[in-house]
């Protein structure tokens, strides 16, 4: 199930990067040429006080490709891997730092999204169709279910999800892997709301947040003051609201923290030790108001130039940009990760790509 560097370059199968790629299912590989100029072109300062974050002798590195469409990216410091969802290939990948082995970790997947590691070690993960569930890998290899329905009816389909110091699980129920059958099956929503829900420790579920629609990536401050939503069908474009967070668990105070403006499309992201969003970055599909001539034919083309929207965009705590890492491919989701918790790893599409930066998961 796994295939490593020294037999990828023996029988020529090696990307230009030396990246591993992905097994068990066909699906796209890209080959990528690292920039070997420092400092990399790459990690673009949008404001001077980026800069403290960019390490002039770090380069972009692709790790991994291969995948469908790559997401959930989750980091397991006790075993120096990462855990990333390949979902229309329903499978969860498995990154070693130690040795560069990329693997299959588990096939029929339920088409999981987001993962994340619990304060026990655990993966938590988000299984976005056909389960519809949010379950727990215990330490011996067992499946705990933690949610599944909310009120008597089944959850729409769990995307997204962070574990809070408390041990209490947040997570969005948006309506993507129920929606056609790329990421999952398609099926009728039972919630009358796309929410984002909060798993106390005693196991309760409770819908934190109901008008949003189809909620996406979240995230805490380092305090763990503040709650950041993606609402993925923000008005006019995609958005992060910023919430206050209670002492029994309940927010207030909405406010818009972000507009994705300039054809950007928010998904997932992670919080710095600093309180900067690091944020994954790409077009959000929206199409010119008229036809163009494209080889004799009149298309409505993307808005914009969507290859250089492919990335990583960093905001800082009062929601200005402050610096992009430009990927080839548009990046869905991102953690820190490695031994010293400063190297950003990236599921871009088709490919897992990595960055050292001056910075630290605030989680």
């Amino acid at each position: 199930m796994s295939t490593t560097r020294r037999s990828l370059l023996r029988g020529g199968a090696g990307t230009a990067g030396g990246a591993l790629l992905a097994t068990g299912a066909a699906a796209q590989s890209f080959p990528f040429t690292p920039n070997q100029r420092y400092p990399d072109p790459a990690v673009q300062i949008l404001d001077p006080s980026f800069a403290r974050y960019r390490i002039y002798s770090s380069t972009l590195e692709q790790v991994a490709t291969g995948m469908r469409w790559a997401e959930g990216p989750a980091y397991f410091p006790e075993g120096g891997y990462l855990l990333c969802s390949d979902i229309p290939n329903n499978r969860i990948m498995k990154y070693d730092e130690k040795d560069g082995r990329f693997t299959v970790f588990r096939e029929n997947a339920n088409y999981s999204n987001g993962n994340a590691r619990d304060r026990q070690g655990r993966l938590i993960t988000c299984e976005h169709s056909v389960t519809r569930r949010v379950t727990r890998t215990e330490k011996d290899g067992g499946i705990t279910v933690l949610a599944d329905s909310f009120e008597g009816k089944r959850l729409n389909a769990p995307n997204d999800i962070v574990v809070r110091s408390d041990d209490t699980i947040w997570f969005t129920d948006p309506l993507f892997g129920i929606n056609g059958e790329w990421e999952g099956s398609r099926a009728k929503p039972e919630q009358p709301t796309t929410n984002v829900y909060r798993i106390g420790t005693d196991g309760k579920l409770s819908a934190v947040i109901t008008d949003l629609v189809n909620p996406n990536g979240l995230a805490f401050s380092p305090d763990e003051s503040k709650l950041y939503v993606v609402e993925w069908k923000g008005t006019p474009n995609r958005s992060i609201w910023r919430y206050d967070v209670q002492a029994d668990g309940r927010v207030a105070n909405k406010t818009k923290f972000i507009d994705a403006a300039d054809q950007g499309a928010l998904d997932g992201f992670k919080v710095d030790r600093d309180g900067n969003l690091w944020c994954g970055w790409g077009s959000n599909g929206a199409l010119e108001a008229e036809p163009r001539e494209v080889g004799g034919r009149r298309v409505y083309a993307l808005r914009g130039k969507p290859e250089e929207l492919d990335g990583v965009m960093v905001f800082n705590p009062e929601g200005k940009a402050i610096g992009f890492i430009r990927l080839p491919e548009r990046c869905a989701n991102l953690v820190f990760g490695g031994p010293k918790n400063n190297r950003l790893y990236m599921t871009a599409s088709h490919s897992l790509y990595a960055l050292h930066v001056e910075a630290h998961g605030a989680v």
